[in-house]
């Protein structure tokens, strides 16, 4: 077959989107689908009209018309089975067939119409293919993605340890009485005298936060100060010259809901004193068992609202035998937390800073260990007859951890419709659009320990990988507690409130 062009239509020939696969113009094109509908008036039933020149293949879709363009001398029978490929590719992009759903997604719908037709021929692909070829998916730019955040580690660890130096050089300067030299690129303005307290609050080491790429700084003459967020105040004024033009600007949206756990609710009551014990896991094991590695980053971060409460000490409850890692802040007394569990800082006299999150103790769990996974999933997919019967378990191994807000994200093959559920513990919800089954479970606790779902579908084992999960919990995984907080002088005890969460990170099943 030679295939001259591809288009959505309205019934009244204006084209939405048409891919030309040989050369021709935009005037030809659009005076051939002009000219379609005209034909088509003959009062008889018919998947394909001609005329002198070229051949109109066409299928409906609602208020639209899916058409080829042929040469006369084409295959009917292969321009009609490629017609059917066509019309099978327009409902993966788009929710409804309708003429503004069409014009979002036109240019996802022409770069799948490439991989169908090359050059007037027919490619030999499939539904499946189409999608995996326009998702572009790359494992050198996974690889160079991982390379790239690890360099960004790495100098940020170097920047950290080129600012401790620096503060070590004018303290040494503050106390022999020289002139405290004037750094490169800090100008005048930081180099003022800092209190003790501002001493403490730069050292800190705070609760991790989104990664963001380092920039090269460089001095200006008559700067006085660091300029940040430049970059960002450049792009917000293209964006709205943008909009001045006319151009519609879409808000940015985040990754997908089952890479991001939800966030807990924040505690009603916050004392003066308010403790946050916060884990998140990181988790891959394999379809047939066998855990590949599993991760737990936990902190205590505290935050001092008066300064009535400023010289305290925490006194922890570690009951974890898993064989975790502790690791205390520098200006946290080492010596007193390993004999007592006592979190104080080294200098008695001095205050925890005011109005910051400061993290003072972080704990690593890594192991291979498979009696350590907290919740584990098992997928059984078997073929049949009619595709797939896939039964999938989980069970709560760590039995006291209440997790709430449970989904198990399932891929399932598309364009074969939803799945046939059958035995099923809590609720499911069917995403067509991103070919996803969710296995919604509001609580797994003690009470509530194994579970299972049965589904059918079309399709073969391995579609049905990689699963994810997401949780959320009030309890953390490795048994540590902040029992009390006392002060420096006294022992008397201090109100706190705290609050307690256990999150993903990432948990998949591959």
């Amino acid at each position: 077959m030679v295939l001259l062009a591809a288009a959505v239509c309205t019934k009244a020939g204006k084209a939405i989107v048409s891919r030309q696969f040989v050369e021709m113009t935009r005037t030809r094109v659009e005076g051939l689908l002009a000219a379609f509908p005209k034909l088509m008036n003959t009062g008889k039933q018919h998947t394909f009209v001609e005329t002198d020149s070229v051949r109109y293949v066409y299928q409906p879709l609602e208020k639209l018309y899916m058409v080829l363009i042929t040469t006369k001398n084409s295959n009917i029978l292969e321009d009609l089975e490629t017609l059917r490929l066509f019309s099978r590719v327009i409902p993966e992009y788009c929710r409804v067939l309708e003429e503004s759903e069409i014009s979002e997604h036109c240019f996802d719908l022409i770069f799948a119409f490439d991989e169908i037709v090359a050059l007037g021929y027919r490619e030999n692909v499939n539904l499946a293919q189409i999608r995996t070829f326009t998702e572009m998916d790359s494992h050198e730019e996974k690889v160079f993605r991982a390379v790239r955040e690890t360099q960004e580690r790495e100098a940020k660890a170097e920047m950290r340890r080129k600012a401790k130096e620096l503060q070590q050089a004018r303290r040494d300067a503050e106390r022999s009485g020289k002139k405290v030299p004037a750094f490169g690129g800090f100008g005048s303005a930081g180099m003022t005298s800092v209190s003790s307290s501002s001493i403490i609050t730069d050292s800190i080491v705070e609760p991790e936060k989104p990664k963001i790429t380092s920039a090269a700084v460089r001095p200006s003459g008559s700067s006085k100060a660091l300029k940040l967020g430049a970059k960002g105040k450049e792009v917000d004024n293209f964006v709205d010259k943008l909009k001045s033009e006319g151009e519609t600007i879409m808000p940015s949206t985040g990754k997908r809901g089952s890479d991001v756990s939800k966030a807990l609710p924040p505690p009603a009551n916050v004392e003066s004193v308010h403790l946050r014990v916060e884990e998140k896991i990181s988790l891959t094991c394999g379809r047939d068992g066998g855990l590949q590695n599993m991760e737990v980053l936990g902190m205590v971060t505290l935050r001092v609202s008066d300064d009535k409460n400023g010289r305290i000490r925490l006194i922890i409850n570690n009951n974890d035998n898993k064989g975790l890692q502790l690791q205390t802040h520098p200006n946290v007394d080492k010596k007193l937390f390993t004999a007592d569990s006592v979190i104080g800082l080294k200098n008695p006299e001095k205050s925890f800073p005011l109005n910051n999150d400061v993290g003072v103790l972080k704990w690593r769990l890594q192991t291979t260990d498979e009696a350590l996974i907290p919740l584990t999933i098992n997928c059984w997919p078997s073929e049949s007859g009619t595709g797939c019967d896939v039964n999938i378990e989980y069970e709560l191994q760590e039995e006291s951890l209440e997790l709430n807000d449970v989904v198990i994200s399932i891929p399932v093959p598309s364009g074969v419709g939803a799945p046939l559920i059958g035995d099923l513990d809590g609720e499911y919800k069917h995403d067509g659009r991103r070919n996803i089954l969710e296995w919604c479970l509001p609580v797994i606790d003690v009470n509530n320990k194994t579970g299972s779902l049965e589904f059918s579908i079309a399709g073969q084992p391995n579609d049905f990988f990689p699963i994810n999960v997401s949780f959320v919990s009030k309890r953390n995984y490795c048994d540590i507690q902040v029992a009390k907080a006392t002060y420096v002088d006294g022992d008397g005890p201090v109100r706190f409130s705290s609050e307690i969460s256990f999150v993903v990170d990432k948990y998949e099943i591959l």
